[in-house]
């Protein structure tokens, strides 16, 4: 038995069969007469011509062949049912028919390059035009078995590699295949880490990388750095190893053209590390744009003192006062290298920045957790702002649900995790409600590259036993007008009483009129019975307090003020923090108790200690935090209270806060502090002694 195989000019399978006995061929469809001396085998013929009738083969009686039209059928007869044939017949096929094979996976080779900030995808070595891929790849999604190319070939669908592989790589993005020219695929930028890790994962495909796709995917996952590096000569900082390695992952990710999430445990520096990038990128660019930085509002005098202090001729404005102020500092923001503003603000704002449609060249989310909901008015307000390059920066990129982790994504790079829509079908309902490991594996691949999270312990070789920091906070402003009102009067009473009575006799009055500006700045309803308004101050300790509790540390609080922790604790209760406090009304033979539980129990994070209650006495190592709430007269007052946690036993490295408002009388007692240290550390906690040292200009400056 003989079948001769080809297609017509539809692409319909065409079968002739002869049946041969000797040297003669019979074609069993037609109705010719054969020699009746001619032992024909019935019974054979009749069961090969019926497996074409399963086939589903139809009678061209015109021509007395076989054709089979239906396309499934046809697919089915060369996958499947040619085996079959194969066994029965002596198969003769013509080269029209043999050229349109089924395609199913082969070894595959792809040219992969980097050009115009797009990851350029060379599809000319696949078996098929790429012309046909939107329509394959449609057929794929709908899980058809195959596709029929123009030509009459076939592309297996079904378990075929090559097409799984281009359907991973364009999963989720906006890919129009129809409109690929040059048999070349372009992707956005942020799919070069996801697309070497599928390479790695299937051998069959064999990849040509042209130098610059090299060099990023070995670049961004950046461990350790080889060389020396560079750091720019407007940065006055000595930065730490892994600093430096921050700040390299950074400027890797800036070159191309990608956002990251530095998400440094708190006290590690993120800022120094964002300064210096910013310093690297104004001194290689003659007309540099410049970069908006967004955090709360209590850290943004904090921002503008970091840059001051760790940077050299770089220009910076804080965007703050009323309307009419602020409009005209966003107008002058072309001016500055730096502009700060916060996420309450710039709320307000956007429409004024939309007036003058800046590009901004960094732009930087602090505190990144404010934009976790991505309804809210913070998030849809910084992703409206252009920027070349965006980060992050936080200590949580995730506080309670993944969805917090994809807002801050897509404010870095819109539409790296896709919408929130199949980002939550992919991944956060099969990792938060069925637990799925394989998704949580694909997830934190897709992440890896673009977060940096390093923790103390891990850089503990590269911290200081202790370190120190400052942190200012604005008024509000009604606390504002009381202040300034009540310095005005101060100021004014102070000078007679001098006048009056001689600096010596003065001490005891004098020191009421400092310490009445104080609590002020701690918060007015210390002394103010009806005060119904916010303090800048507890406003930005709360803040620390939820983020350092988040971020898994144990933290001391002092303050000189007792009467401060009944107006801290209302506070901490709206937001569900436990806490123990230690005051001088603390029994003695509680005190002890206090203490253990505190350095045991790992669900208190919390304790309030009235400085001069818990300044001596006390062994709180179970803390690897020190806030203090108030600046206290006396610098060794303060470090005897920092001294409870930072003493022998403790294998934790410690983070001090020292909270100072802004423009205030704190300020001033921090700069004495400074000044005159070896005065100070030589004072015991006596405030009539310290005073008594101060010249009489030294009092008076502090009423400025």
């Amino acid at each position: 038995a003989k079948l001769y195989l080809d297609y017509n000019e539809k692409n319909y399978v065409l079968a002739d069969i002869k049946f041969v006995y000797d040297n003669i061929e019979i074609n069993p469809l037609d109705n010719q007469p054969h020699s009746e001396l001619l032992s024909r085998e019935t019974i054979k013929e009749a069961k090969l011509i019926n497996m074409f009738v399963k086939s589903g083969f139809m009678l061209d009686q015109k021509n007395n062949r076989l054709i089979l039209a239906d396309e499934e059928k046809i697919y089915k007869f060369l996958t499947n049912d040619i085996n079959s044939y194969m066994k029965n017949f002596e198969i003769l096929a013509t080269d029209n028919f043999r050229e349109k094979e089924v395609k199913g996976t082969t070894s595959v080779n792809l040219g992969v390059r980097i050009e115009n900030n797009l990851l350029d995808v060379d599809l000319s070595n696949l078996e098929f035009n790429a012309d046909e891929l939107q329509a394959i790849m449609e057929g794929y999604k709908l899980k058809k078995k195959y596709y029929r190319l123009k030509n009459g070939s076939f592309v297996v669908l079904e378990d075929n590699e090559t097409i799984k592989f281009i359907d991973s790589i364009t999963k989720d993005i906006d890919i129009d295949y129809s409109k690929i020219k040059n048999n070349t695929l372009k992707l956005p930028m942020y799919r070069a880490l996801y697309l070497e890790k599928i390479l790695e994962q299937n051998q069959f495909i064999k990849a040509t990388k042209d130098d610059k796709y090299k060099d990023l995917v070995e670049n961004i996952d950046i461990k350790e750095i080889n060389a020396e590096m560079q750091m720019p000569k407007n940065l006055n900082a000595n930065l730490r190893e892994y600093q430096k390695i921050g700040v390299k992952w950074l400027e890797t990710l800036d070159y191309y053209g990608l956002g990251g999430i530095l998400a440094d445990d708190m006290g590690l520096g993120k800022t120094v590390q964002i300064l210096a990038v910013i310093c690297q990128y104004l001194e290689s660019e003659k007309n540099a744009k410049p970069t908006l930085i967004v955090c709360p509002s209590s850290l943004c005098l904090n921002w503008q003192n970091e840059a001051e202090k760790f940077t050299k001729n770089v220009s910076s404005i804080v965007i703050h006062g009323s309307l009419e102020e602020r409009q005209k500092q966003i107008k002058s923001i072309p001016k500055f290298n730096i502009v700060i503003t916060s996420y309450e603000l710039l709320k307000r704002d956007i429409e004024e920045y939309k007036k003058y449609d800046y590009e901004f060249r960094y732009l930087i989310a602090d505190e990144a957790q404010y934009i976790k909901n991505n309804n809210t008015q913070n998030a849809k307000a910084i992703k409206y702002v252009t920027a070349k390059t965006r980060f992050a920066l936080t200590g949580t990129p995730i506080e309670n649900a993944l969805s917090e982790l994809w807002s801050i994504f897509d404010f870095i790079m819109p539409g790296y995790l896709f919408n929130y829509r199949k980002f939550k079908e992919l991944y956060e309902t099969p990792i938060v409600k069925e637990n799925d490991a394989q998704a949580m594996e694909k997830l934190k691949q897709l992440i890896e590259p673009f977060v940096l999270r390093r923790i103390k312990k891990e850089v503990l070789k590269e911290l200081p036993d202790k370190t120190i920091t400052v942190l200012t906070s604005q008024m509000v402003d009604e606390q504002q007008d009381i202040y300034l009102s009540y310095l005005a009067q101060a100021k004014k009473d102070a000078f007679a009483e001098i006048k009056e009575n001689g600096i010596e006799k003065s001490q005891i009055k004098i020191l009421a009129l400092l310490t009445r500006l104080r609590q002020i700045c701690c918060h007015p309803s210390l002394f103010i019975e009806n005060y119904k308004g916010e303090s800048g101050k507890l406003n930005q300790c709360i803040e620390i307090v939820k983020d350092a509790i988040q971020s898994g540390h144990k933290i001391l609080l002092f303050s000189g003020y007792a009467t401060m922790f009944e107006i801290i604790e209302k506070e901490l209760k709206k937001e569900n923090i436990e806490y123990l406090k230690l005051t001088g009304q603390t029994k003695v033979s509680d005190r002890i108790d206090l203490v253990n539980e505190f350095n045991n129990n790992p669900d208190k994070k919390l304790f309030l200690i009235s400085l001069k209650a818990g300044g001596t006495g006390l062994n709180l190592i179970g803390a690897d935090m020190v806030i203090h709430y108030d600046p206290w007269w006396n610098l060794s007052a303060e470090n005897q209270a920092t001294d409870r946690t930072y003493r022998i036993g403790q294998k934790k490295n410690v983070q001090v806060y020292k909270l100072i408002t802004k423009n205030s009388i704190e300020e001033k007692i921090y700069e004495l502090q400074k000044r005159k240290e070896t005065l100070i550390d030589s004072m015991l906690s006596v405030n009539q002694t310290f005073i008594s040292k101060l010249s009489k200009e030294d009092i008076m400056n502090l009423f400025e």
